[in-house]
């Protein structure tokens, strides 16, 4: 498909109708080429749809410079978009392109939930938004504070050291090792362990966290030195996160092979990039407050400097009851429409 074939010719933004077709081909045209775009190649391109010289186009291109919807590098006589043109190709897209069927195979075969722990599955959405975007695929961890306890199993690794199971809805498993003062008999742990499971079913992490000492407070093993060592490591057993890892990416590589980052200071600027963990985790969380299309962050609109030659598409995702988000960042100049699709269909499918 091409990606003229996806615009909404009915903007409401306020161009003619022409200014709106040269706006939209010029976008193009630099998505195909990463070429600053020029009146006689633009002429060209445009043939079957507006007849105009180069010279007409010329002023219309110099117009569309005032308004701040393309720009003139000073090293060349074409123009290329700014983030305002980018978002006015975004914001008139009439529908966002299909994958082709060894795209949308690629991603169930990366994607395979089964019974597979929910975390691989996510490293595995990471991968595949990269492979097919050739973009950085973005996955954020979901916070587990609100999802249930299904199991604990409590697995003595040595005399004083003990390995907590926690196999949480979502098929996401925490494990946590705690070291004792005292000896650990593998009889006396599983007994603990099937006391406990019988206290904390159908309750939250968070709620476990919170309130752990009073539903068993009233049995006579809150006092042994095995269960007042779970006791005293229930921040550290029912933490919210599962690790330290917050955020998954996957395909950095394909960021600085782009055009747009052959300079070397653009390569450094896409390491930091991806080191920015809580910046990046900053969009994700607040997704639903971001009013903008289809979720899409262009350049500027981040409001962080770092991100100022990007553009990050993100998508809600649920695995059972565990709630997350991911996206991908590539170059301002994307194919939107095929990216678009890429995300949603990685967010559906971790969804089946």
């Amino acid at each position: 498909m091409q990606l003229n074939e996806l615009y909404d010719i009915g903007s409401t933004h306020n161009l003619s109708s022409r200014e709106r077709e040269i706006l939209r081909s010029i976008v193009n045209m630099y998505i195909l080429n990463a070429n600053p775009v020029g009146s006689r190649p633009l002429s060209k391109y445009l043939e079957g749809k507006l007849s105009l010289s180069p010279a007409t186009l010329r002023n219309v291109m110099s117009d569309l410079e005032d308004l701040e919807y393309i720009s003139h590098p000073h090293t060349s006589a074409g123009r290329i978009p700014t983030d305002k043109g980018y978002r006015f190709y975004v914001d008139t897209l009439k529908k966002i392109e299909e994958l082709s069927e060894k795209e949308i195979n690629t991603v169930h075969k990366y994607i395979a939930l089964n019974d597979s722990e929910s975390e691989t599955v996510l490293k595995e959405a990471s991968k595949v938004l990269s492979v097919i975007s050739n973009c950085i695929g973005i996955v954020r961890i979901p916070y587990l504070k609100e999802l249930i306890v299904k199991k604990i199993e409590l697995i003595p690794l040595s005399s004083t050291n003990l390995l907590v199971v926690i196999a949480l809805d979502s098929n996401i498993v925490r494990t946590v090792t705690l070291e004792a003062d005292f000896e650990v008999h593998h009889k006396y742990a599983e007994d603990i362990a099937r006391y406990i499971n019988e206290k904390i079913s159908g309750k939250t992490l968070g709620f476990l966290r919170m309130n752990f000492a009073e539903i068993i407070n009233e049995n006579l093993l809150k006092d042994t030195p095995l269960m007042r060592l779970f006791i005293d490591s229930v921040d550290k057993v029912f933490e919210n996160q599962s690790n330290k890892v917050k955020i998954i990416t996957s395909g950095t590589q394909n960021i600085i092979n782009q055009p747009e980052f052959e300079d070397l200071s653009k390569i450094k600027s896409v390491i930091e990039l991806i080191e920015d963990e809580d910046m990046i985790i900053h969009l994700l969380d607040n997704l639903d407050d971001y009013k903008g299309s289809s979720n899409i962050f262009i350049g500027s609109e981040s409001g962080k400097e770092s991100l100022k030659d990007y553009s990050i598409i993100i998508e809600n995702y649920q695995i059972g009851s565990a709630k997350g988000s991911i996206g991908l960042i590539g170059p301002k100049r994307m194919n939107y429409g095929k990216m678009m699709s890429i995300v949603k269909m990685v967010s559906s499918a971790l969804k089946q």
